[in-house]
């Protein structure tokens, strides 16, 4: 990730929606983060989020749920983007409507991924419509009226919503050796690298690398390096019109049908579905 300043932003006294377009190549010109949370939401096209030591990548019906004082920046690699920021408080939050996420309240503790599947994806649009439409209106019901949006944006999450695994790269460990071993991964992913190599850059054997990698992070190497390559292998099918094949093979799959298989597992969708679904235009 490259160095950049760091901003804060100011305070907000009530909820807001922010509904905009970004086109391909914006990326914000520094890093910065919140006293309160943000709730970015992809209708259409995908976009990239930087934190200190992981990124998330997300496409149509994807949001992120972001805490305060969390460092980020956002790139738009592929774009026209479509994509709301919501911004709130916890106290904006009602008690029963955090009470029906996962693991209740201290699902806001961190970074959330959370998906809205196809069939629900015009509901979604709908919703956050209705909160930049009243973002515009900006009079003395406002303040209500988003606070209560954003309740039912939150009880729409808990019905519809698939609340994703964090994000493979969000591994967090102190471990130098580990650490150089994922960063190994995360460079060297496209290339024909085997468990030796691995080792080799953490200083370990392969077989203690293995127990040790596990015993930190709770992944194995394998599937670690794996949910890597997949995770940039998602991000070209969004991005770019090479073949299936081709991005198999340039992400670090030497083998076209295992890729398709692994991916499906991962994402529930085969590759050229979730390729149709991100770029399909929101009804």
């Amino acid at each position: 990730m490259r160095q950049k300043t760091r901003q804060k932003s100011g305070d907000i006294e009530r909820v807001h929606a922010d509904r905009q377009m970004r086109n391909e190549g914006y990326l914000m010109s520094s890093q910065h983060d919140h006293l309160y949370y943000e709730l970015c939401c992809v209708e259409y096209g995908s976009c990239r989020f930087y934190f200190e030591r992981s990124s998330y990548d997300l496409k149509a019906g994807d949001c992120l749920l972001i805490p305060p004082h969390l460092l980020h920046y956002t790139n738009y690699l592929s774009g026209p983007c479509r994509r709301t920021g919501i911004y709130f408080h916890l106290a904006d939050l009602q008690d029963d409507t955090a009470a029906l996420l996962p693991g209740g309240p201290e699902f806001l503790s961190l970074p959330r991924l959370i998906h809205v599947p196809e069939p629900y994806r015009n509901l979604f649009q709908e919703l956050l419509i209705r909160m930049a439409q009243e973002e515009q209106i900006d009079d003395s019901h406002t303040a209500l009226f988003l606070r209560t949006r954003l309740q039912e944006l939150f009880l729409f999450f808990s019905r519809y919503g698939v609340f994703r695994p964090d994000n493979p790269e969000s591994l967090r460990t102190l471990d130098q050796p580990i650490r150089r071993a994922i960063l190994y991964m995360n460079e060297h992913f496209r290339e024909n690298i085997d468990a030796a190599a691995i080792a080799t850059a953490a200083g370990f054997s392969p077989n203690y690398l293995s127990r040790k990698f596990r015993l930190e992070t709770g992944v194995g190497v394998h599937a670690y390096l794996t949910t890597v390559r997949l995770k940039n292998a998602a991000l070209e099918l969004v991005s770019t019109d090479y073949s299936i094949t081709e991005i198999a093979i340039h992400c670090g799959f030497s083998d076209g049908n295992y890729f398709k298989d692994v991916f499906k597992k991962q994402y529930s969708q085969t590759p050229r579905q979730y390729r149709e679904e991100a770029r399909r235009p929101p009804s």
